[in-house]
């Protein structure tokens, strides 16, 4: 490759890079995209939501357990007729059964994180709570220390 080749790719890479978006770092003077909503933008959650999404997750992890399980006894169970009168098909079915396993387990297993971290970080945000009162709590009291020194 050309020395004038290669400025010539740099300097399209540039400006090609110029025209992308930057996530990196907030918009001076208080922008942030929000098209007038403030620098926070408008995206807010409840703990509503929150509990709905939970639920949802919970939800969906008893109740795709029970009918997966149905539909893989049952796939099983077709694979084994197929395969002893002497179809092929019969083992590519209890193929995807076996498969069909582990995709569940993923889901399962992706729902019961999703239900068990909502829990952990409302848990959580309860005990930064109780930490944050108890040290503003205790700098109540320093500072009627501080009050009760001047006083002397």
């Amino acid at each position: 490759m050309a020395r004038d080749e290669w400025e010539q790719l740099k300097t399209e890479a540039l400006k090609k890079q110029s025209a992308h978006m930057q996530l990196n770092h907030l918009v001076p003077e208080g922008g942030g995209g929000g098209n007038g909503k403030g620098a926070w933008g408008d995206l807010k959650v409840s703990q509503t939501d929150l509990a709905a999404v939970g639920k949802a997750a919970h939800e969906l992890f008893e109740n795709f357990g029970l009918y997966s399980d149905h539909a893989r006894i049952s796939s099983m169970k077709a694979a084994g007729g197929l395969e002893s009168e002497g179809f092929a098909l019969g083992a590519a079915l209890d193929h995807v059964a076996e498969h069909w396993v582990d995709q569940v387990q993923t889901l399962l297993d992706a729902c019961a994180h999703i239900s068990n971290h909502l829990r952990f970080t409302k848990n959580q945000h309860a005990a930064d709570d109780t930490y944050i009162a108890g040290t503003l709590s205790s700098i109540s009291v320093l500072d009627e220390g501080f009050d009760h020194r001047k006083g002397d």
